[in-house]
């Protein structure tokens, strides 16, 4: 075997497992299914460290069960995302000179679709390349025929059922994008701005009110004033009229308790048009709403001496104005938040509007009764309050966009009559109420999430009664990010209850974000972006999926520092050498028989215990979605007990005489833990442990077909002498250490203990214990009355003690650990002085405390160990 090359093993298997069909189950015998569909990526998305996390995880569960004899079914697919891909291509056709505009709707939609079919897939072939074994030959994109067919389908009945309607309503407007825009889609951003205090005459003429803006040129479309009804300061102006300045229009001052007296004056301006909570007001107080804005965010022509300007000019010339009319009275620095377009960051404006809405409340109500009696459940849990948050408050769903690029909303209005047609037919040519023949179909398209909500069963092929629909529907589980769980999950879960009458998924795991190794936010702007794909250069895609495997705690966000990647690589090259190992070996001593013919050792014994516990600890892990436990175990057994331990105690017995019984019985035990560790390990290093795997003798068809190795926790035995053992060689190990003994240095030891099974096993094996702890002799004891000028140490049943004056140059030893104690008071007493400065515990981070507070209690216990030494070396 050569040496580890990711590049070279990783296509070779990826392109021979897509070839054989692997990952494409067929509805035979489909009793024993398991299903995952793939949060789609954005059609113009190429992978991010999110998406490798994401779909590693997948990727986990599924050959997982795929190896456990379940039908799997991982199914890819893309989202059309509207905004997103027409901004895209709409930048591709600026550069060439094209406005959309100059296209119109259907040439411009021709121009993405073209565009999709050239760059759409990229995100796909970067995913082959991590190892997501997907069923490619059933990836869907949420535009494509069957998806659009089940979106008009759901549209067409939700709106029957009176559960979609149109009507006008404040919506979050974007003016650059010039779309409507969710209230998930804002992102708010605490901002100092200005609280402008403007003087409202009384249309009587005795007095004034004043009012309080953080938005003064939005009075324009003023349709009342508002104070509390408990307000003592105003019960006398209630029912009166102010006039409005510079537009001299009469409006009247009413009463509500939505208006806070602490803020401002405790009167306030009402703009219904462009406030949702003003809005609300009006609705209860039959106000008129007066739309200032163009489309742009330009005032319009209600207000001719500033109409075209925008917004954020025309709040500078109002408040001039206001000045030369004297109505101005301050302005005070006020912080705010500000909502912001989440994809280009423009400062939204609330802005009424006819929109089409999905009335939610009690699809909501659905879904919290779903959990609440246990047909779902968020995994951690405490997701599971954040989803009631969400749904207990949950408004309705503004549905349209308008965008060119999307599913176009099915509903064609009446030119003559004003009906309302809505209908899953391609084109509706004649009105349903009059008999029209002039028809208009409405330009708007649906919101993405639309679509997407129905992406766990309209892959399926829903609203059709299909073989996929019936054998993996409702889907096994969900893994996402938790940033999308309103976004994405809850909407699957009403659309899923109401249009199927069944939860999509039994299980929720939401994991967290991916952040740099200083826990930062991964930007462009900082430079701390890491791209999947030039670690999977590096370090090869199986080091990055075990890392970010091993780095899923449940409930956090993860910090992934690079070196934490090239140890995982290490890991690998270990697995390797320890095929190169056991395989050199069978080429040596012949096949290693099946190891329920041999009669293995102590040793070989432990080893087989030590697989059993590891791998009932994955099965469980995984089953609870502790992703983070799985990896430790595989690494804690593959590494350490295996690799670090066993190869090393039966290097003796396999270079020892030939057709020596004990020697066939390591070598079977060796091949076999070899081989179950590969199958152990697959689901989260997929190529190396094919590559290695066919490399084994007997080896099947694939590794991902091969039974998942499975123990029950009653084949477990507890620790035993072996333990007791490996336990010994460590004690010794640490005695060396501590007390700087040189590794190519025999010692003489003596192990006291009044057990006798112990002292049996230590002369059994003394030379295995010799030669993994330097020992040149050993002496048993039952006791020791002098102790002076021995360094010890103790474990389970035994003590074992060195006399230093016969293993070190003690003058030396003593010179050295005198000037390492020096070096350690020092900085005692300089972390010392830090953390009694109140300055420095008042001003530095909790995290830099923090930090400070471990290194002393560690420089306290390394200078306590380094006194017990000297001690001892002053007996000598």
């Amino acid at each position: 075997m050569d040496n580890y090359l990711p590049q070279e093993i990783e296509t070779k298997w990826y392109e021979h497992w897509e070839s054989k069909k692997y990952f494409s189950p067929d509805n035979q015998n489909a009793d024993k299914t398991y299903t995952i569909v793939i949060p789609p990526p954005t059609v113009t998305g190429s992978l991010h460290i999110g998406h490798a996390l994401v779909n590693t995880l997948q990727d986990v569960l599924i050959r997982w069960k795929r190896m456990q004899g379940f039908k799997t079914l991982w199914l890819p697919g893309t989202d059309h995302a509207g905004i997103a891909t027409q901004m895209v291509v709409e930048r591709k056709l600026r550069a060439e000179g094209i406005e959309r505009e100059e296209l119109g709707q259907e040439k411009f939609v021709e121009e993405i679709w073209k565009w999709k079919e050239q760059s759409g897939s990229t995100i796909f072939r970067q995913l082959r390349r991590l190892g997501a074994s997907c069923d490619w030959e059933r990836e869907r994109f949420t535009l494509d025929e069957g998806l659009s067919r089940a979106v008009k389908k759901s549209f067409v009945d939700l709106y029957n059922e009176g559960l979609i309607y149109r009507g006008e309503y404040i919506i979050n407007w974007c003016p650059h994008d010039k779309t409507a825009l969710s209230d998930l889609e804002v992102d708010h951003e605490d901002r100092e701005g200005s609280l402008t205090y403007i003087a409202y005459p009384l249309e009587n003429g005795e007095g004034e009110l004043v009012v309080a803006t953080t938005r003064p040129e939005t009075m324009l479309g003023d349709t009342a004033v508002a104070v509390n009804p408990d307000d003592p300061r105003f019960s006398q102006y209630i029912g009166q009229n102010v006039v409005l300045p510079l537009v001299d229009r009469v409006i009247p001052i009413i009463a509500d308790e939505f208006v806070e007296t602490e803020f401002g004056t405790g009167a306030v301006k009402v703009t219904p048009a462009h406030d949702p909570n003003d809005f609300q007001m009006g609705q209860r107080h039959d106000l008129p709403s007066i739309n200032i804005f163009t489309e742009n965010a330009e005032i319009n022509e209600i207000f001719p001496p500033l109409q075209g300007k925008d917004r954020f000019e025309a709040r500078k010339q109002i408040v001039e104005m206001l000045k030369e009319a004297g109505v101005f009275r301050k302005a005070d620095k006020h912080p705010h938040s500000v909502g912001q377009c989440q994809r280009c960051k423009t400062i939204v404006e609330p802005r009424l509007s006819t929109q089409w809405f999905c009335k939610m409340s009690d699809m909501a109500k659905a879904s919290v009764e779903a959990v609440n009696d246990g047909r779902l459940r968020f995994v951690p849990e405490s997701q599971t309050k954040v989803f009631f948050e969400w749904m207990n408050n949950i408004q309705d769903w503004c549905l349209s966009r308008q965008l060119w690029w999307g599913h176009r909303i099915p509903a064609w209005f009446c030119d003559d009559c004003g009906h309302i047609n809505v209908s899953e037919e391609l084109a509706v040519t004649t009105c349903s109420k009059c008999q029209s023949a002039s028809l208009t179909q409405e330009n708007d398209v649906l919101d993405t999430w639309f679509s997407s909500g129905l992406f766990p069963f309209s892959t399926m092929g829903w609203p059709d009664k299909t073989e996929d629909l019936g054998n993996f529907y409702p889907n096994s589980s969900l893994i996402t990010g938790y940033d999308i769980l309103f976004f994405w999950v809850a909407r699957m879960v009403m659309m899923g209850i109401k249009l199927t009458g069944e939860v999509p998924f039994p299980e929720v795991f939401l994991h967290g974000l991916v952040r740099d190794e200083n826990g930062e936010k991964m930007s462009k702007t900082k430079g701390n972006v890491i791209d999947p794909l030039d670690i999977v250069e590096k370090y090869g895609a199986d080091a990055m999926r075990f890392t970010l495997t091993s780095l899923t705690v449940m409930g956090r966000d993860i910090k992934l520092p690079e070196k934490i990647i090239e140890g995982n690589r290490n890991f690998i090259n270990k697995i390797w050498n320890a095929t190169r190992f056991t395989l050199s070996h069978i080429e040596r001593l012949g096949e290693a028989l099946p190891v329920e013919k041999v009669e293995p050792g102590l040793f070989d014994r432990w080893i087989l215990n030590r697989l059993k516990q590891a791998v009932f600890d994955v099965n469980r892990y995984l089953a609870d979605y502790r992703f983070n436990e799985a990896a430790k175990a595989t690494y804690a057994f593959v590494w350490h007990e295996f690799c670090d331990w066993y190869l090393e105690i039966i290097k003796p017995m396999l270079f020892g005489k030939l057709e020596d019984k004990q020697q066939a019985a390591s070598l079977s035990v060796l091949f076999h833990v070899l081989e179950q560790s590969l199958r152990l390990l697959h689901p989260m290093m997929p190529f190396v442990t094919e590559e290695l795997w066919q490399q084994l003798p007997g080896a099947g068809e694939t590794i991902m077909l091969s039974p998942f190795p499975d123990a029950l926790e009653t084949d477990i035995e507890p620790a035993g002498d072996a333990e007791q053992l490996i336990e010994l060689i460590n004690v010794v190990r640490n005695i060396r250490g501590e007390n700087g003994i040189k590794p190519n240095r025999k010692i003489d030891i003596i192990c006291v203990s009044n057990q006798t099974a112990l002292n049996d096993n230590i002369s059994d094996f003394q030379e295995i214990i010799k030669a993994l702890a330097g020992v040149q002799k050993i002496d048993l004891s039952v006791g020791i009355d002098n102790k002076e000028g021995l360094a010890g140490g103790v474990g389970s049943g035994f003590e074992v003690y060195i006399d230093l004056a016969e293993n070190i140059d003690v003058a030396q030893e003593t010179s050295r650990l005198e000037k390492e104690k020096a070096k350690l008071l020092a900085k005692q007493e300089q972390i010392n002085r830090k953390l009694n400065n109140e300055e420095f515990l008042a001003k530095a981070p909790e995290k830099v405390v923090a930090k400070n507070r471990a290194e002393l209690a560690e420089i306290d216990t390394k200078i306590e160990k380094i006194d017990k030494n000297l001690k001892a070396l002053s007996a000598t």
